[in-house]
């Protein structure tokens, strides 16, 4: 670590996004244990502007999920929660725990960013950097934030596809949860905290073990996961204008994985093991003198991974990637409706595997004028990054929301994105160091009434984001050029790619008691490299169509003891797993039943809910990556407590 850096910027540090998340008063009533925010916060958002804002304040897409639907969900599966998103297709390599990629409007796996609380915690190790989702859960996640288009003026390199940002609960009191089930699933979790007029101290915790099912679609042997997760926060108040603050995680998984053994070469059961461990956290300050408002932090991010051939053997791979940053974000508002926010930020990033010991870094500034009058609000950017390897890479962006009638908004918007060469990609034994980083221009469209917290909400979005330089692995039949020393193929910036298409998100409560929810999108994801065999094909996994539908029926909403029944319908459709589209992914329906029993307050305190559910009715056989299983039918129940 950089410890010069640590005490003598920390002071600079950036509020992960808790910071709009204070702590409830000690009397605050919940509407569910797992509940400790109001309905309203929902409505805000860090991914549009770095700072708080409202969702309907942008014209950028954007999608909130807090705690009370997270909890509605049920289950430790995030990607169940992700799959409410439209424009949102996951893919993982067998069961809970195993590799799991998110992309969001056809973009690639690793042209996400992820944030968790306030942190970007990608693997700098990773082929390309992506981060696992396998590895989080929705224990002790209070808010999930999406962004759905590219906005590197903001948040520099990686935010080609998107931008995603977790939050763990910051609550005051004790609450905690369990629930067993099918393949001796058991999924615990507990946080709490204490406030108070001097700040906030608190934390969470989880556990996950589960025995699973064969990862190979062709194999009987179980595969389990097990992961310990823990969180800390707290924060100081130093003055009514000036907090300090400072939040960790640590996180260790075991995953055991199938492989393709000799002499067939082909995915079949194996005894492999994965092990991986994660270690992140921020320190910093915020500043809010009212016109003026100010958060920095340092933050780190460390994600060692093994693979043991099998449990108690030595380790046949090692690497460790990590990452360090300092980062200045602020908002200023000069005059009237006018509002600048601007912020910089130095990142760098390490690998060790095997024998290589590389790293970088990039040096970041932006700025961005923006406008709130009446119904009118918008903003536009730019950010330059100057990268140690490639050089330079400058981002614009700008968005627009008009409220045309009352709650009815018309969005636009366009934007820049950059995902910089990863540390293998550019030096390990098939690197290429003359590597240019992977450039995209989003585009949007749309129509907007009401937001997710509203009793009825529709927004309609047609978008398009076209990639070029993408970096591709080929061949090196001839040993020139980049090719020289590299006779195993090497990494080249070969490809480019279109993806357009529609977005469809509703919602409605016709009478007290039922929510309805539909998310849907229309993606056509495209190889765009002209003059390759590939030209015109689909993008590799991902289908143009996918929706889901959820209900949740309160019969009797205000009786203590009446169940609340639910459930999510998933419609996936066909997609390919290759880039010449010649092995076919078929299209699949998943539906998950639930229910959950609230049996009232304890000494008049907090709220004991009872809940159970069946995932995947039907029992549907599908595939997201060719010959990796997927969940069979499932059985759980648990009990959630607050205090």
């Amino acid at each position: 670590m950089r410890t010069f850096l640590f005490l003598g910027g920390s002071i600079l540090g950036l509020c992960s996004p808790g910071f709009a998340q204070d702590a409830p008063d000690e009397g605050d009533e919940l509407v569910l244990a797992s509940d400790a925010y109001t309905l309203a916060e929902e409505a805000v958002t860090i991914t549009v502007t770095g700072n708080p804002s409202e969702v309907e304040d942008t014209g950028q897409p954007v999608t909130v999920i807090g705690a009370e639907e997270i909890a509605d969900v049920q289950g430790p599966d995030i990607s169940r929660v992700l799959q409410r998103v439209p424009g949102v297709t996951i893919n993982r390599n067998g069961g809970l725990g195993a590799t799991t990629g998110v992309s969001v409007r056809g973009a690639s796996n690793d042209q996400l960013l992820v944030l968790v609380d306030g942190v970007r915690v990608a693997d700098t190790a990773a082929p390309a950097t992506s981060f696992d989702f396998g590895t989080l859960t929705t224990a002790n996640l209070s808010k999930i934030e999406l962004l759905r288009g590219s906005n590197s003026v903001i948040w520099g390199a990686d935010a080609v596809g998107g931008v995603l940002v977790a939050s763990t609960f910051e609550r005051t009191g004790l609450a905690g949860s369990v629930e067993a089930g099918s393949r001796d699933t058991v999924s615990t979790s507990i946080e709490g905290g204490i406030a108070g007029d001097i700040g906030f101290i608190g934390g969470s915790a989880s556990y996950l073990t589960t025995d699973g099912f064969s990862a190979a679609a062709s194999g009987t042997e179980p595969d389990g996961f097990r992961q310990q997760a823990y969180n800390l926060r707290g924060r100081a108040y130093l003055s009514r204008t000036f907090e300090v603050f400072a939040s960790g995680r640590y996180a260790e998984s075991d995953l055991e994985i199938d492989g393709t053994p000799a002499p067939a070469y082909v995915l079949a059961d194996t005894p492999q093991v994965q092990e991986t461990r994660q270690l992140s956290g921020v320190v910093g300050a915020l500043y809010d003198g009212g016109p003026l408002y100010l958060r920095g932090a340092y933050s780190f991010s460390d994600t060692e991974r093994e693979n043991l051939p099998r449990p108690g053997a030595a380790p046949s791979f090692q690497s460790d990637g990590e990452s360090e940053r300092v980062e200045l974000r602020g908002e200023w508002r000069p005059i009237g409706p006018l509002i600048v926010n601007f912020g910089a930020e130095n990142l760098w990033s390490e690998y060790e595997s095997g024998t290589s010991d590389e790293s970088t870094s990039i040096l970041g500034a932006y700025a961005q004028l923006g406008i709130e009058f009446r119904g009118l609000s918008g903003h536009v950017g730019v950010r330059q990054d100057e990268h140690d390897d490639f050089g330079g890479a400058t981002s614009f962006g700008a968005d627009l929301t008009y409220e045309i009638v009352d709650g009815l908004r018309f969005r636009a918007s366009v934007g820049e994105g950059f995902k910089a060469p990863s540390l293998f990609q550019l030096f390990s034994d098939y690197g290429n160091p003359a590597l240019q980083p992977e450039e995209s221009t989003s585009y949007d469209l749309g129509l907007a009434y009401g937001t997710r917290v509203s009793p009825v909400y529709v927004s309609v979005t047609a978008f398009q984001r076209d990639s070029e330089n993408l970096i591709g692995f080929i061949g090196c039949p001839v040993q020139t050029g980049i090719c020289k020393n590299r006779p195993f193929g090497t990494y080249d910036n070969v490809s480019q790619a279109r993806a357009r298409g529609v977005e469809v998100e509703a919602g409605a409560s016709p009478f007290d008691g039922l929510r309805l929810r539909a998310a849907y999108a229309y993606v056509d994801a495209q190889d765009r490299s002209a003059g390759t065999a590939n030209f015109g094909n689909q993008l590799a996994r991902r289908p143009q169509h996918a929706g889901t539908l959820s209900v949740d029926w309160a019969p009797a909403p205000e009786t203590i003891g009446a169940p609340v029944i639910g459930g999510d319908l998933r419609i996936v459709g066909d997609a390919f797993d290759d880039a010449g589209n010649n092995k076919r992914l078929d299209g699949y329906t998943v539906a998950d039943l639930r229910v959950s029993v609230p049996l009232g307050p304890i000494a008049g305190e907090r709220p004991v809910e009872v809940f159970g559910r069946v995932e995947n009715v039907f029992d549907e056989q599908y595939q997201t990556a060719d010959g990796y299983a997927q969940a069979p039918r499932g059985f759980f129940a648990g009990i959630r407590v607050g205090l």
